[in-house]
Protein backbone atom coordinates (compact mmCIF):
# COMPACT_ATOMS: atom_id res chain seq x y z
CA UNK A 1 0.00 0.00 0.00
CA UNK A 2 2.84 2.44 0.77
CA UNK A 3 4.43 1.95 -2.64
CA UNK A 4 1.11 2.11 -4.49
CA UNK A 5 0.76 5.60 -3.02
CA UNK A 6 4.37 6.74 -3.54
CA UNK A 7 5.51 5.34 -6.90
CA UNK A 8 3.20 7.41 -9.18
CA UNK A 9 5.22 10.49 -8.15
CA UNK A 10 8.54 8.92 -9.23
CA UNK A 11 9.48 9.43 -12.88
CA UNK A 12 12.05 8.45 -15.46
CA UNK A 13 14.03 11.35 -16.94
CA UNK A 14 15.63 11.16 -20.39
CA UNK A 15 17.97 13.94 -21.47
CA UNK A 16 19.65 14.61 -24.81
CA UNK A 17 22.72 16.77 -24.25
CA UNK A 18 24.76 18.63 -26.81
CA UNK A 19 28.51 18.46 -26.22
CA UNK A 20 31.27 20.20 -28.12
CA UNK A 21 33.89 17.84 -29.53
CA UNK A 22 37.14 18.90 -27.90
CA UNK A 23 40.27 19.41 -29.95
CA UNK A 24 42.21 16.16 -29.52
CA UNK A 25 46.06 16.33 -29.51
CA UNK A 26 46.15 13.87 -32.44
CA UNK A 27 44.38 16.44 -34.61
CA UNK A 28 47.36 18.76 -34.35
CA UNK A 29 49.82 16.00 -35.27
CA UNK A 30 50.83 16.44 -38.97
CA UNK A 31 51.58 12.73 -39.35
CA UNK A 32 48.15 11.75 -38.08
CA UNK A 33 46.41 14.27 -40.35
CA UNK A 34 48.43 12.93 -43.31
CA UNK A 35 47.28 9.40 -42.41
CA UNK A 36 43.65 10.55 -42.47
CA UNK A 37 44.13 12.25 -45.83
CA UNK A 38 45.59 9.05 -47.34
CA UNK A 39 42.33 7.24 -46.63
CA UNK A 40 40.10 10.23 -47.46
CA UNK A 41 38.91 10.41 -43.85
CA UNK A 42 37.59 13.82 -42.88
CA UNK A 43 39.09 14.95 -39.56
CA UNK A 44 36.47 15.92 -36.96
CA UNK A 45 35.69 19.58 -36.55
CA UNK A 46 36.53 20.69 -32.98
CA UNK A 47 33.47 22.96 -33.01
CA UNK A 48 31.16 20.12 -34.00
CA UNK A 49 28.35 19.26 -31.56
CA UNK A 50 27.55 15.67 -30.70
CA UNK A 51 24.43 14.39 -28.97
CA UNK A 52 24.45 12.21 -25.88
CA UNK A 53 21.40 10.63 -24.28
CA UNK A 54 21.30 10.16 -20.51
CA UNK A 55 18.66 8.28 -18.58
CA UNK A 56 17.94 8.83 -14.90
CA UNK A 57 15.18 9.39 -12.40
CA UNK A 58 13.25 12.15 -10.70
CA UNK A 59 10.39 12.81 -8.31
CA UNK A 60 7.40 15.09 -8.74
CA UNK A 61 7.32 17.37 -5.70
CA UNK A 62 4.44 19.61 -6.81
CA UNK A 63 2.05 18.11 -9.35
CA UNK A 64 -0.14 21.21 -9.62
CA UNK A 65 2.88 23.22 -10.77
CA UNK A 66 4.53 20.33 -12.57
CA UNK A 67 7.78 20.60 -10.55
CA UNK A 68 10.19 17.68 -10.76
CA UNK A 69 13.38 17.18 -8.74
CA UNK A 70 16.32 15.36 -10.29
CA UNK A 71 20.15 15.48 -10.25
CA UNK A 72 22.04 18.47 -11.62
CA UNK A 73 24.63 16.23 -13.28
CA UNK A 74 21.83 14.56 -15.25
CA UNK A 75 20.81 17.87 -16.84
CA UNK A 76 24.27 19.23 -17.59
CA UNK A 77 24.50 20.50 -21.18
CA UNK A 78 20.79 19.84 -21.74
CA UNK A 79 18.80 22.23 -23.87
CA UNK A 80 15.09 21.59 -24.39
CA UNK A 81 15.50 17.86 -24.97
CA UNK A 82 14.17 16.64 -21.61
CA UNK A 83 11.45 13.99 -21.41
CA UNK A 84 9.71 12.89 -18.21
CA UNK A 85 7.95 9.52 -18.22
CA UNK A 86 5.44 8.53 -15.54
CA UNK A 87 4.92 5.10 -14.04
CA UNK A 88 1.89 4.63 -16.34
CA UNK A 89 4.24 5.28 -19.31
CA UNK A 90 2.81 8.66 -20.28
CA UNK A 91 5.62 10.97 -21.44
CA UNK A 92 5.84 14.76 -21.28
CA UNK A 93 8.36 17.35 -22.36
CA UNK A 94 9.96 19.31 -19.52
CA UNK A 95 12.15 22.37 -19.26
CA UNK A 96 14.97 23.16 -16.87
CA UNK A 97 14.17 25.81 -14.27
CA UNK A 98 17.60 25.73 -12.63
CA UNK A 99 20.49 23.71 -11.22
CA UNK A 100 22.49 23.74 -7.99
CA UNK A 101 25.69 21.77 -8.70
CA UNK A 102 26.81 22.12 -5.08
CA UNK A 103 24.02 19.81 -3.95
CA UNK A 104 23.62 18.06 -7.34
CA UNK A 105 19.98 19.15 -7.46
CA UNK A 106 18.01 20.42 -10.46
CA UNK A 107 14.37 21.45 -10.83
CA UNK A 108 12.39 20.74 -13.99
CA UNK A 109 8.91 21.88 -14.94
CA UNK A 110 6.42 19.84 -16.94
CA UNK A 111 2.68 20.22 -17.44
CA UNK A 112 0.52 19.99 -14.28
CA UNK A 113 -0.15 16.39 -13.30
CA UNK A 114 -2.38 14.75 -10.70
CA UNK A 115 -0.11 12.65 -8.48
CA UNK A 116 0.21 12.25 -4.72
CA UNK A 117 2.46 14.87 -3.16
CA UNK A 118 5.34 13.30 -1.27
CA UNK A 119 6.32 15.20 1.89
CA UNK A 120 9.92 15.75 2.94
CA UNK A 121 11.16 14.18 6.15
CA UNK A 122 13.56 15.97 8.49
CA UNK A 123 16.85 14.35 7.48
CA UNK A 124 18.43 15.52 10.74
CA UNK A 125 16.30 12.87 12.48
CA UNK A 126 17.80 10.00 10.43
CA UNK A 127 19.73 7.39 12.35
CA UNK A 128 21.93 4.50 11.29
CA UNK A 129 19.72 1.45 10.93
CA UNK A 130 16.57 3.28 9.78
CA UNK A 131 14.84 1.39 6.96
CA UNK A 132 14.68 3.16 3.61
CA UNK A 133 13.51 2.50 0.04
CA UNK A 134 15.21 3.71 -3.15
CA UNK A 135 13.03 4.20 -6.23
CA UNK A 136 14.41 4.88 -9.70
CA UNK A 137 15.20 3.73 -13.21
CA UNK A 138 18.39 1.61 -12.97
CA UNK A 139 20.11 0.99 -16.32
CA UNK A 140 16.98 2.33 -18.06
CA UNK A 141 14.99 -0.78 -17.09
CA UNK A 142 12.02 1.19 -15.80
CA UNK A 143 10.74 1.97 -12.34
CA UNK A 144 12.39 -0.25 -9.74
CA UNK A 145 12.17 -0.32 -5.93
CA UNK A 146 14.99 -1.51 -3.67
CA UNK A 147 15.19 -1.60 0.11
CA UNK A 148 17.88 -1.28 2.74
CA UNK A 149 18.92 0.71 5.76
CA UNK A 150 20.75 3.94 6.46
CA UNK A 151 24.37 2.76 6.67
CA UNK A 152 25.84 6.11 7.72
CA UNK A 153 24.87 9.75 8.00
CA UNK A 154 27.05 12.80 7.41
CA UNK A 155 29.30 10.84 5.04
CA UNK A 156 31.93 13.07 3.40
CA UNK A 157 34.77 12.64 0.92
CA UNK A 158 32.51 11.55 -1.95
CA UNK A 159 33.04 13.11 -5.41
CA UNK A 160 36.07 15.01 -4.14
CA UNK A 161 33.93 16.18 -1.23
CA UNK A 162 32.10 18.56 -3.58
CA UNK A 163 28.69 17.24 -2.50
CA UNK A 164 29.18 17.76 1.23
CA UNK A 165 27.60 15.47 3.80
CA UNK A 166 25.57 12.60 2.34
CA UNK A 167 23.39 9.73 3.51
CA UNK A 168 24.96 6.33 2.87
CA UNK A 169 22.62 3.40 2.25
CA UNK A 170 22.86 -0.24 1.23
CA UNK A 171 19.59 -0.01 -0.73
CA UNK A 172 20.66 -0.79 -4.30
CA UNK A 173 21.50 2.38 -6.23
CA UNK A 174 22.76 1.84 -9.77
CA UNK A 175 23.38 4.04 -12.83
CA UNK A 176 19.96 5.41 -13.76
CA UNK A 177 18.84 5.75 -10.13
CA UNK A 178 20.33 9.24 -10.04
CA UNK A 179 17.70 11.82 -9.15
CA UNK A 180 15.24 9.33 -7.69
CA UNK A 181 14.04 9.58 -4.08
CA UNK A 182 15.18 7.75 -1.00
CA UNK A 183 12.09 7.42 1.17
CA UNK A 184 11.33 6.26 4.70
CA UNK A 185 8.61 3.79 5.68
CA UNK A 186 6.16 6.67 6.13
CA UNK A 187 6.50 7.55 2.43
CA UNK A 188 8.48 10.73 3.06
CA UNK A 189 11.50 11.84 1.03
CA UNK A 190 14.65 11.60 3.16
CA UNK A 191 17.10 12.17 0.29
CA UNK A 192 17.72 12.34 -3.45
CA UNK A 193 19.97 9.56 -4.78
CA UNK A 194 23.12 10.94 -6.33
CA UNK A 195 26.15 8.61 -6.34
CA UNK A 196 27.48 5.11 -5.77
CA UNK A 197 30.78 3.36 -5.22
CA UNK A 198 31.32 0.15 -7.15
CA UNK A 199 34.34 -1.48 -8.82
CA UNK A 200 32.54 -1.83 -12.15
CA UNK A 201 30.05 1.03 -11.90
CA UNK A 202 27.34 -1.21 -10.41
CA UNK A 203 25.94 -1.59 -6.93
CA UNK A 204 27.87 -3.28 -4.14
CA UNK A 205 25.75 -1.90 -1.34
CA UNK A 206 27.35 1.54 -1.07
CA UNK A 207 25.10 4.32 -2.39
CA UNK A 208 24.69 7.95 -1.43
CA UNK A 209 21.82 10.44 -1.25
CA UNK A 210 21.66 14.19 -0.69
CA UNK A 211 19.80 14.74 2.62
CA UNK A 212 16.29 16.15 2.30
CA UNK A 213 17.01 19.27 4.36
CA UNK A 214 19.74 20.31 1.92
CA UNK A 215 17.52 19.38 -1.02
CA UNK A 216 14.74 21.66 0.23
CA UNK A 217 17.11 24.60 0.67
CA UNK A 218 18.54 24.10 -2.82
CA UNK A 219 15.05 23.78 -4.31
CA UNK A 220 13.90 27.01 -2.66
CA UNK A 221 16.97 28.78 -4.02
CA UNK A 222 16.31 27.51 -7.55
CA UNK A 223 12.58 28.23 -7.62
CA UNK A 224 12.92 31.60 -5.89
CA UNK A 225 9.80 33.69 -6.39
CA UNK A 226 8.20 31.32 -8.90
Amino acid sequence: PLLRRVTPAVVNVAVISELTVEDHPFLTDPAFREFLEQFDIEPPNPDELRRRESVGSGVIVDGRRGLVLTNAHMIENARDNITVTLKDRRSFKARLIGRDPGTDIAVLQMMPIDVPRLPFANSSDLEVGDFVLAIGNPFGLGQTVTSGIVSAVGRTGIADDSLGELIQTDASINPGNSGGPLIDLAGRIVGINTALIGPSGGNVGIGFSVPSNRVKRAMRGIIGGR
